[in-house]
């Protein structure tokens, strides 16, 4: 005999059946639960609408009462949209100003409006409340289902709200005033001759068109400055780190000379030596060994910053001495340049001469981009405890033949990362006659004579 066990499925929780509807009935919930989120969800919420922005390309060049008064301007737009909407409310029906029930239908009409400052959603539902009643009260009017100024009311409202919100409220909006306007026509626009439904929908569809497009667009905009903003950041970001890296290397070859010597230097020392004693010689081995891991270590870590295709240059970096040679070839390309070397000219480290010798090269090439054909001045003085260096260019020649060519602004990054390395100071910028000054002071550590 044998026992066969069927294992039955689990049951489907409950609401899994949702997941198998058709996409059309998926859609159509999704629709409802919009328009219970945009228009029926908290809608008499207090949101009151906020100043106008003032750094706008016309605002910010106002008076600053006028810019402050400008903050306004779309409360006081919507104040003389109540105003019409209540002007074409009183004067559509019975005597204008002569009888309670035209000003009454005048006041039902400029509410809404005036409620969009404070509460945009509820504006909307007081709008589509306030038109049956206008038609009642004005019960001899020939226009149906709206008022003259209950069409100025709900047209203004929606325009409003529209801006206000997002496009999603703006389609429901108009879909709920097709809606009132169907059901009115069909059951209660019987003794009407003339309707204005068809009016009312095609100029509040128009006026939402144009609204959701500005919407579109601004949000377009937004997006656009957002990643231009991102797009700025890393550019800097990458140019630092860029900058980063090649001093790395530079220094890498100004240490790495200097531990090499030492460590040959430690090496042969002992020889120098007739009989050396054991600790001197022990002293010169641990000066070598600390000296090869600490360029083993360095080439280690330099390795990280390194671009795969770097190849290292065969000839020695640059000095202060070399700036003879750049000078000629700055005047080879068409610009006047002249150099000044006060205090007494004495060697410095290698790694403050390098970037003395950069920072001028640099300075130099913006002058040639930005101002071809000026003058330009180098001024080099030995001072107690420093270095200082200023160039100084002269505004470009007017007229002049040749046009200038903005580089990517990344030139004086890299000078005041430099300057930063080398604990230094350095202010750039221009000057009163129209032409630009880079100043920059690297201190050098002094050496007492006793400390040799």
């Amino acid at each position: 005999m044998t026992e066969t066990t069927h294992q039955q499925p689990p049951a489907a929780p409950r609401g899994a059946g949702a997941g198998t509807r058709s996409p059309e009935y998926r859609a159509a919930r999704s629709a409802l639960h919009g328009l219970r989120q945009d228009l029926f969800r908290d809608p008499f919420a207090y949101r009151p609408l906020p100043p106008r922005r003032t750094d706008g390309p016309f605002v910010r060049r106002l008076p600053a009462r006028l810019r402050s008064a400008a903050q306004h301007i779309p409360h006081a737009v919507v104040g003389v949209l109540a105003l019409i909407a209540l002007m074409a409310g009183a004067l559509s029906g019975g005597l204008p100003g002569g009888d309670v029930p035209a000003l009454l239908t005048g006041v039902l009409c400029a509410l809404p409006v005036l409620a969009t400052l404070v509460r945009p959603v509820g504006a909307f539902w007081l709008s589509l409340a306030a038109t049956p009643v206008a038609a009642i009260i004005n019960g001899g009017g020939g226009d149906w289902p709206w008022m003259p100024g209950a069409f100025v009311c709900h047209l203004t409202v929606l325009v409003v709200v529209a801006l206000r919100t997002r496009p999603r409220t703006a389609a429901w909006m108009w879909v709920l005033t097709a809606a009132y306007a169907f059901l009115s026509d069909v059951f209660f626009g019987g003794s009407y001759y003339y309707t204005n439904s068809g009016p009312m929908m095609v100029t509040s569809a128009f006026a939402l068109l144009v609204v959701c497009l500005w919407h579109v667009r601004r949000t377009a905009q937004q997006e656009v400055t957002a990643q231009q903003t991102v797009t700025a950041h890393e550019r800097s970001r990458r140019t630092l780190l860029e900058e980063r890296t090649t001093i790395a290397r530079e220094l890498h070859d100004v240490v790495a000379h200097h531990m090499s010597v030492v460590a040959i230097q430690a090496e042969a020392a002992p020889y120098r030596v007739e009989n050396p004693p054991p600790e001197l010689e022990r002293a010169f081995v641990t000066i070598r060994e600390n000296a090869v891991a600490a360029l083993t270590e360095l080439r280690r870590i330099l390795g990280v910053v390194r671009a795969e295709d770097y190849e290292a240059p065969d000839a020695p970096q640059p000095t202060l001495a070399d700036l003879d040679a750049l000078l000629v070839n700055v005047r080879d390309a068409g610009s006047r340049v002249e150099k000044v070397v006060t205090g007494a000219v004495r060697e410095l480290p290698q790694g403050v001469e390098l970037s003395a010798y950069r920072i001028v090269q640099e300075a130099l090439s913006n002058s040639l981009r930005h101002a071809p054909g000026a003058g330009a001045r180098v001024e080099i003085g030995y001072v107690l405890g420093g270095l200082g260096v200023r160039v100084v260019n002269d505004p470009a020649p007017e007229p002049n033949l040749i046009k200038p060519s903005p580089g990517a602004g990344h030139g004086i990054t890299g000078m005041r990362e430099r300057v930063t390395m080398l604990n230094g100071e350095m202010t750039a910028g221009p000057t009163d006659d129209g032409g630009y000054e880079v100043a920059v002071f690297l201190p050098v550590a002094t050496v007492n004579e006793g400390d040799a």
